[in-house]
């Protein structure tokens, strides 16, 4: 993935690689973070909507709890980013 603001594809492949297994979701996590906190950044609603998703992918409710939102959520997420990309 690039060095700059990333784009729909590049946030798409994010979601595939994550719902493959290609990237951990701690990786996910951590992609999409440097885009969320960086206040300088100007994005259209579902670049913003699909990173605020992936930023904090990795949660948990607890230590050793499964993670917060399951793969199925995950992969579902990715449907409706595709739907919403048109």
């Amino acid at each position: 993935m690039s060095g700059g603001q990333p784009n729909l594809d590049e946030i798409e492949a994010c979601f595939v690689a994550l719902t493959e297994g290609h990237m951990s979701r701690e990786a996910a996590d951590r992609w999409a973070g440097r885009w969320v906190v960086d206040d300088t950044l100007d994005w259209d609603e579902l670049s913003w909507w699909a990173l605020g998703l992936l930023y904090g992918i990795d949660l948990r409710p607890g230590p050793g709890e499964p993670y917060l939102h399951d793969d199925e959520q995950v992969r579902r997420w990715l449907e409706e980013f595709r739907r919403r990309a048109g």
